[in-house]
C-alpha cells in the first residue's frame, strides 16, 4: 500500500485530516519525537496533541505489520496454486490482521487433522457431495468409498471423516469467524470454577469458584485475578456465548433444507463448533482481553506513578527520617534542609521502660541539636507503633510527624546508586536517608528505583 492509501486510513479511523497525518509520519519517520512534534511543531501538523500523534504512530506501525503479514499471505496462497483474482481481491481489501487471518486460514499450512486424514483417504468428493445440500443419500454415497485399503470400513466410518471435512470447512470459513466473533463479544459469558481438590490451596481465589458473569460487564482487574487463578492452577475458566444462539448462527449459514445428507451438514456444523471453531475464537477472545486488561493496568500504574512523582516536596526542612522496627530497632537519620546526611543511630521502641525511655531522649536530643522541623516515619513494619509512640514524646507541636510509604527503599538501599552515594554506611542507613529523601522531594528520590519496586499499581 502506498503513504497516500495509509493517510487517508488512519485519517478516518482518527477523525483528523490527511494532511495531519503526512505531516506527523513526515516527522516522525525523520527522528522527531513525540513530545517535539506536539510542543514545537503544532504549525506543520495543525496542532496535533500527544495522544494524536502517538495514535498515529502505532496505527501506522500496525497497518505496516499488515501489509508485510498480507504480502506474506499472498506468496504463501500464490505459491499452492490456489490464488485466484477474486481471493486476491479479497486479501488486498483487509484492513485488519484479524479478517487476513480468517481468509488466509483455509490455506495456511497445519498439522495432521482429522479432516487432513480423512482428505488422504480420498473423502472429500463425499464431503462435497454431502455439503451441497442437493438431496444426495449419504448412506449411498458413502458405500462407494468404503475401502479396507485406505481403512474405511464401513459407510458409517465413511461418513464420519466427510463430517470430519466440514467440521473444518465450517470452522475456517470468513463469514462464520466473523459473525461468532461478533456474537462472542456481544453475548459471551465468563465462567469460572475451582478444579476438584483445590479448593484449599486456591482458597484465595474463592470469590471466583463457582462464578458467572457476561463479559461484557468483567473489568478488567478481575480478568486478570482469573487468568492467574487458571495459571496457578486453581480454576478452570471458559469464555463462550450461550451454544444454542451460536449454533443458530451456523445453521443459517451453512443449513440449506431438510433431508438426509442436511442431517448429515448439521451434525457436522455441531461438532467443528463445539470441537473447533469455539475453542479457536475462546483463545482469540482471551488474547485480547489480556491485551485490554494490560493496557489498562498499565494506565493505572502509569497514572498512579505519576502522582506519587509528582506529589508536592516538603521543601528545605530539616528532617529526622526513621525505618521503623521490632527486634532490629528503630534506625534513625538526621538530614539537613539539602538532604545531607548529619548522624545516624538504632532505637528500641519496645521491650523494657528503661528502653523506650532512652529511645525517647534520644529522638528529643536529636531534634534539639539538628533543629528538627518534620519527622518521616516509614510505614512498613512498625509503623504505627513508632509514630504514636514519636507522638508521646512531647516534641515541640511545631514538630510535624509523617508517614512516608517505604516501598522500594530497601531496594534502593542495596542498589549501586546507594552504595556510590553512601558507600560507608549500612544498608539500613541507606533505606532510612531514602525515606526522609523522598517526603523532602519525591521525584529527585524515586527516580532512583526501578518503577515497579516503587509500590504503585
Amino acid at each position: 500500500m502506498n503513504k497516500d492509501f495509509y493517510n487517508a486510513q488512519i485519517a478516518q479511523e482518527l477523525k483528523v485530516k490527511p494532511s495531519q497525518v503526512a505531516a506527523a509520519v513526515h516527522l516522525l519517520d525523520g527522528g522527531a519525537s513525540i513530545p517535539f512534534i506536539a510542543r514545537y511543531r503544532k504549525e506543520a501538523t495543525g496542532s496535533l496533541d500527544e495522544v494524536a500523534v502517538t495514535g498515529i504512530r502505532d496505527r501506522l506501525h500496525q497497518l505496516k505489520e499488515l501489509d508485510k503479514r498480507r504480502e506474506t499471505v499472498l506468496q504463501s496462497v500464490q505459491g499452492q496454486g490456489k490464488l485466484t483474482e477474486e481471493l486476491k481481491e479479497k486479501i488486498l481489501a483487509c484492513t485488519t490482521l484479524t479478517a487476513l487471518e480468517d481468509i488466509y486460514l483455509p490455506y495456511r499450512p497445519k498439522r495432521r487433522t482429522r479432516a487432513s486424514i480423512a482428505k488422504e483417504k480420498g473423502l472429500e468428493p463425499l464431503a462435497q457431495k454431502i455439503f451441497a445440500q442437493e438431496g444426495t443419500d449419504p448412506q449411498i454415497e458413502a458405500a462407494g468409498y468404503v475401502d479396507a485399503g485406505k481403512k474405511i470400513h464401513s459407510t458409517a466410518e465413511a461418513l464420519a471423516g466427510a463430517r470430519d471435512i466440514i467440521a473444518e470447512w465450517m470452522s475456517e470459513d470468513a463469514r462464520a469467524r466473523s459473525r461468532l466473533r461478533t456474537l462472542f463479544h456481544d453475548r459471551a459469558v465468563i465462567s469460572s470454577r475451582v478444579l476438584k481438590g483445590k479448593e484449599n490451596d486456591g482458597s484465595k481465589y474463592k470469590d471466583y469458584f463457582e462464578r458467572e458473569e457476561p463479559l461484557k460487564g468483567v473489568p478488567s482487574h478481575r480478568i486478570l485475578a482469573l487468568r492467574r487463578g487458571e495459571k496457578e492452577g486453581f480454576l478452570m475458566v471458559r469464555i463462550l456465548p450461550p451454544e444454542e444462539e451460536a449454533l443458530s448462527v451456523l445453521r443459517f449459514l451453512f443449513v440449506k433444507s431438510n433431508g438426509k445428507d442436511t442431517d448429515e451438514t448439521r451434525l457436522a456444523v455441531e461438532d467443528g463448533y463445539k470441537r473447533l471453531l469455539s475453542l479457536s475464537l475462546e483463545t482469540e477472545v482471551r488474547l485480547e482481553l489480556k491485551k485490554r486488561a494490560d493496557h489498562e493496568a498499565i494506565e493505572i500504574f502509569k497514572n498512579n506513578l505519576r502522582q506519587l512523582l509528582l506529589a508536592p516536596p516538603l521543601g528545605q526542612k530539616n528532617v529526622l527520617a526513621i525505618d521503623p522496627g521490632f527486634h532490629t530497632g528503630c534506625k534513625l537519620v538526621c538530614l539537613d534542609r539539602q538532604g545531607k546526611l548529619l548522624h545516624h543511630e538504632t532505637i528500641y521502641i519496645t521491650g523494657t521502660g528503661p528502653s523506650e525511655q532512652a529511645a525517647s531522649r534520644t529522638v528529643s536530643e536529636l531534634c534539639r541539636t539538628y533543629k528538627t522541623e518534620v519527622i518521616a516515619v516509614g510505614h512498613g513494619t512498625a509503623g504505627r507503633e513508632t509514630e504514636t509512640f514519636i507522638k508521646k514524646i512531647g516534641l515541640p507541636k511545631e514538630v510535624q510527624v509523617v508517614m512516608v510509604n517505604e516501598s522500594g527503599a530497601s531496594i534502593y538501599s542495596a542498589s549501586e546508586a546507594a552504595r556510590e552515594e553512601f558507600s560507608n554506611y549500612d544498608v539500613t542507613v541507606r533505606g532510612s536517608v531514602s525515606i526522609g529523601r523522598r517526603l523532602m522531594d519525591p521525584l529527585a528520590e524515586l527516580v532512583k528505583i526501578d518503577p515497579k519496586s516503587i509500590g504503585v499499581g
